[in-house]
This record gives structure tokens, sequence and C-alpha cells, in this order.
């Protein structure tokens, strides 16, 4: 296997693991409200505390990034994320304290966060070394990784697996895979004398390649040994100095508006998969008197349809381009919505949820790409984004719970529809801005 092959399918591991984590512990939310006796806005609140880790993480990730490199991101990240996962199961099923599992969903929100920036990183460096579009398939892996993990929770669920047993159980096993499979990350090699190791045939697309990432203890090589100190301490005037040029990125990228534009459009498409993916088991329950059970197969319906979606992503990405594809993926998104909302029946609202999972399925990855397009600022406006956008997956469906207090968790959804118009009317930004096409003419826009 060839070291693009390998580094490929340690990402695939990476974007699937995150899946099969978040689906499992997600679709067993009507089991920890009964273990519990939650109303919907105290699930709110407990969901708001993952969300406030996740967005300290990613917020901070782009320079965790830059100092530590993405492998070393992730693989402390995945720990950090299991961690809390245990805890989430043992505050639910063996102590049934809330506290125990917010504090529980604050560490995986804090494992999350960084590791989906790392693993959108090293996607995109992936996504250029091959020069064509792969990161819809990407966010596909973390598609089949959410349809696994809620066809083991509705099974979990219907045959009564206790939550802490179910969620330990794949929490460990992900976390084992994930850092054998960040082993291949190559974003970030640097050899000996600190250049980017040549992967993949770089020149058939010029501009691809990994992304510079300032590791600890990058340092240029030292003559003899008479000459050993003054190369240290030029290494080290070095190091500082691409620390500073790091943040200097990052704070440019704050000020991008075509980042912030970005991230405008997936707070939209965001929210969307967020809301689908916190909220649908409880809204089948609540809404339409559904089993626990059956809450499982709709959220399963929404990720199936999400997988179909960003796998297909690829070939009419490369056909008709990012603005058209998302424009008709928003407008999908919209009908599917009030559909589910508004539906006179259960098996209408769960048809629903197919058009609410394509019209979602290509927000993150295909904004992550055009984040992406100039290698240079790669790191800092992914970061931007994945910030602004992962604000949104994780922090809107908790704000959700608070407003389901007054009008119930189906009907709270409609929030969602107005964010989702903005993002359909957003859809331009992602085009690949003109200058780079001349650098970069592999990828359609």
């Amino acid at each position: 296997m060839s070291q693009v092959s390998a580094w490929r399918n340690g990402v695939v591991t990476a974007y699937a693991g995150s899946g099969l984590v978040f689906a499992t512990w997600v679709s067993r939310i009507p089991a920890i409200r009964d273990d519990l006796g939650l109303t919907p806005g105290e699930i709110g609140l407990m969901l708001l505390c993952m969300s406030l880790g996740s967005f300290v993480s990613v917020a901070a990730s782009g320079l965790v990034v830059l100092r530590l490199g993405s492998k070393m991101t992730t693989r402390i990240s995945i720990v950090i994320q299991t961690i809390g996962v245990l805890i989430v199961g043992l505050g639910a099923t063996v102590f049934a304290d809330p506290l125990v599992v917010g504090a529980g969903l604050v560490l995986v929100g804090l494992g999350t966060g960084s590791w989906n920036t790392s693993s959108n990183i090293e996607g995109a460096a992936v996504e250029r070394a091959l020069g064509r579009h792969i990161m819809p398939r990407l966010h596909g892996a973390f598609s089949i990784g959410t349809v696994v993990g809620a066809g083991l929770g509705a099974l979990a669920a219907s045959v009564h697996v206790p939550v802490a047993v179910h969620l330990s159980l794949v929490a460990v096993a992900v976390c084992i895979a994930v850092l054998i499979g960040a082993g291949h990350y190559q974003a970030d090699k640097l050899d000996s004398s600190g250049v980017m190791v040549d992967l993949g045939d770089s020149s058939a697309v010029p501009g691809t390649g990994p992304i510079p990432i300032i590791t600890a203890g990058t340092a240029g090589t030292a003559g003899t040994a008479g000459t050993r100190g003054t190369a240290e301490s030029l290494s080290a005037d070095k190091a500082a100095a691409e620390k500073k040029a790091g943040k200097a990125k990052i704070a440019a990228a704050w000020r991008d508006p075509r980042t912030l534009l970005l991230g405008a459009l997936v707070l939209g498409l965001g929210l969307a998969e967020g809301a689908a993916g916190d909220w649908v088991a409880l809204a089948m329950v609540d809404g339409y008197g559904s089993t626990a059970a059956i809450g499982a197969v709709g959220y399963g319906i929404f990720v199936s349809a999400m997988t179909i979606g960003r796998f297909a992503g690829t070939v009419v990405l490369d056909k008709f381009g990012r603005v058209s594809v998302l424009r008709v993926g928003a407008a999908l998104a919209v009908i599917g919505l009030g559909l589910f909302v508004f539906a006179p029946t259960a098996e209408i609202a769960l048809a629903a949820l197919v058009f609410w999972g394509l019209g979602s399925a290509l927000g993150f990855p295909v904004a992550m790409s055009a984040a992406s397009d100039d290698p240079e600022h790669a790191a800092a406006r992914v970061s931007v984004v994945s910030t602004l956008g992962y604000g949104a997956f994780l922090g809107g469906p908790p704000l959700l719970g608070l407003l389901a207090e007054h009008v119930g968790v189906l009907h709270s959804l409609l929030a969602v529809l107005g964010m989702l118009v903005i993002a359909f009317f957003l859809t331009p930004v992602v085009r690949k801005p003109a200058y780079l096409d001349v650098n970069q003419p592999a990828l359609k826009r």
C-alpha cells in the first residue's frame, strides 16, 4: 500500500470513528432522558455542556494543530473523547446524575472539536495530493459511522442494553482504531531539514500537497559540532517566528470576508445537520408518539440519506460544480425539514428525513474544501470555518431545547428553516476565487 493510500485510509478511519461515537450516544438520548427524568429544556442544557467544550476546543484548534501537528492533536483528542464517553455512560446508568453526564459531555466536546479540525486539515491535504474531490467521501465515511452507530443504538434500545455498556464498548474500540490510523497521517510530516516530504505526484496539480504545519521540535539541520549552538539558536528563532506567523494567519482569517461568509453558510447547513442529530429521535417520540427504537430508526434514515448524498457528492460536484450542487442541497433541506415538522403521520415524517438528510449532506465538506482552496492559508481558514460551523452544529441544538420548552420539540425545529434560507442565498461563496484557478486548475468550481 502506498503512503498516500495508507494516509487516506487513516483519515477515513478518523471520520468514520467520529461518526460512530457521535451516533452511538445521540441514539441513546431518549434512554438517557428516561433514566434521568429530564425535560426538553434540561436535555438542552445537558447538550450545551458538550457544545461549550467543543466550541472552546475548535476555537483553539488552529493554534493547537499549528503547535502539535494534526497527528498528535488527533491522538490526544481521541483519548480525551473516549474518557468523556465513558463518564457519560456511567453518569446515565450507574450514578444517574445529570451533573456527571454533563461533565462527561464537556470532555467529549473538548476531544471532538480539535479532532474534527485536524481531520479536516488532513482530509484537505489528501484531496490536494490526489487532485480530485474526496472531501464529500471523507465526510461520507463520517456518515457511514453514524449509520452504523444509529443501527447499533436502535438494536441496543430494543433489547435494553444499559447505556454505560453500549457506550463503553463502542468508544474504546474507536479509540484503538483511530490511534492506529493516525500513525499514517502526513499533512505535518517533515524531514530532518524541516522540508515538507513529497507525497504523491504534486507536479500533476500545482499547489497541491500537505499543509505545512509547525510541530514541536521542528529544527533545521545542525552543521559541525562547532556550529551546533548557532544552528540550534537559529532554529529556535525560526520556530518562534513561525509560531507568531501562525497566529497572524489565524487572525487574518477572522478578518477575511470570504472565510466569514463560508462560516455563515455552514451555520445554516451545520445547524440543520446538528439539529437532526440531537433532536430527530426525540421529535419522533414526543411529536409522533413513536417508540424509542423507532426514534433511533428515524435518525438512522436521516444519516443514511446523508451518507448517500456525500458519496454521490463527488460525482455531482465534478459534473455540476460546488455552487449549483450546494444550492439544490439547501433547497432540499428546507423542503425535508418543513415536511418533517408538518407531516400528518409518522410514516410521512420518516420519509421527509430522506430529503432533509440529502439536502444537508454536502454543506460541511464543500465548505471545508472551499476554505482550503489556498494551501498557504488552509489551516487557519479551516479553523475559522470549523469554529463557526461546529458552533452551529453543537451550540444550536441545545438552544432548541430551551425553545422546545415552549413550543414542543417538533415545532422548535422550525427555527432552523430561517438559517437554511440564508445558507441558500450564500451558496455562491463556495466558488473558488479566480486567482487560484491559475495555480490549481484541477478542482471544478
